[in-house]
């Protein structure tokens, strides 16, 4: 890399935080202030107060940003043979992590250091996430099985354990958030996994029998004289209305979110006569933007919470999530925030499903996509618009309208044949007859109206991300269920990890419903 113009060495250490960063140097990352400062005063430490490099202001990193983008182009140039040659090789060093006794191993790799990106505006983006080493590590087996190898000369395992009553194979501190752990589990296709799976949602579908008598319970407190009991009344309420994440406590140095119980008096406001507006961070520094028009009862208490406090006050002074869950377990054992999110996730993408009226495979696929989406918006499950976006859709348009263009030529052709005319736009050595003509016609036909509905599905889930809800939050045997009976390939809707993962779900029959009776989020609230 330059320094004030000037070629200067680096020690192996030195150049790969360096690296990292010039890798970015394109992106937005490298735009952001905070990304810039953490990563600065984490690469200052490694060069050490003496090193040439003293301001960033001097530093250019295109020289690495160049090399590492020749790399790319040339791994881009390798033949099927040299990657597929590659391939093997990384699997066969692979393999003999991959595996226990009992089922498959889930996520085996360590992170490889980088620069912290976080999402949203996160206050430690652009900080060192350093090396993982085998002194890190915490490992759990079978009291009679081997040691693993350590992989690294000269290291050790941090501790061996022999633990069976839980389903981590190993664990070591999140190198950015100490206080936080990052595991290795069990495959998410293996039989455990799938048990807690159903596990889950089947507490969920509990719900369904309860859920009228605890918004019955919870009405009654809007009014309730003593304060506590009031905030937690309007606290389950958006919990169950809006699937609000409980909210916990957070350090300084963690990415300002907020839930239900940590909500600040300037993240509602209210709007006459009975809306509220709430703008905060949600979980992974993702925003919540939401005007909703609740029961008068909560607008009336919001108003009341909000009543004398400055911005930075705690909207729910009088409550904190251990005493939001001790009030829910009175309700059903067990019952928690996320119990709540997962039966109302479920009796949406139910609800929106009942009325399937699509007539072909696309058109039920697309309904589908839809009704994900309503239970993506429902828990606020967003994604920035791709970069490529725009693009894609212009491609769409441009081979729609092709597609149009010839439909017109065939439909003139055919005119021309059932009169007995030669056709204009053949040039076939033999003309095409008009049953040739009227087949390619409808093939067209449908040809276009596919690409019309790839087109409008794209444009409306630009910015909702269907998988997390799909992943944690929709009982797969809903979905299980109604390709069933619509007759659609389960592959349509499922990827592959998704049909490993839900294998347990996959024999449920074509009449099972999730809720058996009325109950769920409502669009009036």
């Amino acid at each position: 890399m330059l320094y004030n113009g000037r070629p200067v060495d680096l020690t192996p250490e030195e150049e790969e935080i360096a690296t990292m960063f010039a890798v970015m140097k394109d992106t937005d990352y490298a735009t952001k202030p905070v990304f810039v400062k953490n990563f600065w005063e984490d690469w200052k430490k490694v060069l050490g107060p003496k090193h040439v490099i003293q301001k960033f202001e001097l530093c250019d990193f295109t020289p690495i940003f160049d090399w590492h983008a020749a790399e790319k182009e040339k791994k881009k140039q390798m033949s099927a043979e040299e990657k597929k040659q590659l391939k093997e090789e990384k699997a066969k060093a692979e393999e003999r992590y991959a595996w226990v006794l009992i089922d498959g191993v889930g996520n085996f790799r360590v992170e490889p250091p980088g620069l912290f990106r976080g999402r949203g505006e996160h206050p430690k983006m652009g900080k060192l996430k350093r090396r993982i080493f085998p002194e890190d590590i915490v490992l759990n087996i079978g009291k009679e099985a081997p040691v693993p190898e350590c992989p690294l000369p000269g290291h050790k395992w941090k501790e061996v354990r022999h633990d069976n009553t839980v389903t981590w194979l190993a664990f070591w501190n999140d190198p950015i958030n100490v206080k936080e752990f990052k595991y290795v589990f069990l495959h998410q296709s293996s039989s455990l996994k799938g048990k807690s799976d159903e596990e889950k949602y089947d507490k969920a579908r509990k719900l369904t029998s309860k859920i009228d008598s605890i918004r019955e319970s919870y009405t009654k407190d809007f009014k309730a004289k003593d304060v506590e009991a009031r905030q937690i009344a309007v606290a389950t309420y958006l919990i169950d209305r809006l699937a609000l994440r409980a909210g916990n406590e957070k350090d300084d140095d963690e990415a300002d979110t907020v839930g239900c119980c940590s909500l600040k008096v300037e993240h509602v406001s209210l709007s006459p006569p009975s809306s509220l507006e709430f703008d905060f961070l949600g979980k992974d520094s993702i925003r919540y933007q939401n005007s909703v028009v609740v029961n008068e009862e909560v607008y009336d208490a919001i108003h009341d919470f909000k009543k004398g406090k400055k911005e930075g006050v705690d909207l729910f002074d009088r409550l904190d999530t251990s005493k939001l869950n001790a009030h829910l377990k009175k309700y059903m054992q067990g019952l928690t925030a996320k119990v709540f999110r997962t039966y109302n996730a479920s009796y949406t993408l139910e609800t929106q499903l009942k009325e399937t009226l699509g007539a072909t495979l696309n058109e039920k696929t697309a309904e589908y996509s839809r009704a994900n989406k309503e239970v993506a918006i429902l828990c606020n499950h967003q994604r920035t618009v791709s970069k490529g976006h725009s693009a894609q859709m212009e491609r769409l348009e441009a081979k729609i309208s092709e597609l149009k263009t010839l439909r017109e030529e065939l439909a003139t052709d055919l005119g021309k044949v059932k009169k007995g005319k030669p056709p204009v736009h053949s040039t076939a050595k033999r003309p095409p007859t008009a049953e040739q003509l009227e087949k390619k016609l409808a093939q067209t036909d449908a040809r276009i109206a596919k690409m019309t509905l790839d087109l409008s599905v794209k444009e409306d889930l630009k910015t909702v991300a269907l998988g997390t809800s799909k992943i944690n939050y929709m009982d797969p045997r809903i979905t299980v269920a109604w390709c069933k009976r619509h007759e659609i390939p389960i592959e349509k809707v499922f990827n592959k990890s998704l049909l490993a993962k839900f294998a347990w779900a996959m024999n449920v029959e074509p009449n099972f419903r999730f809720c058996e009776a009325d109950g769920g989020a409502d669009e009036d609230l």
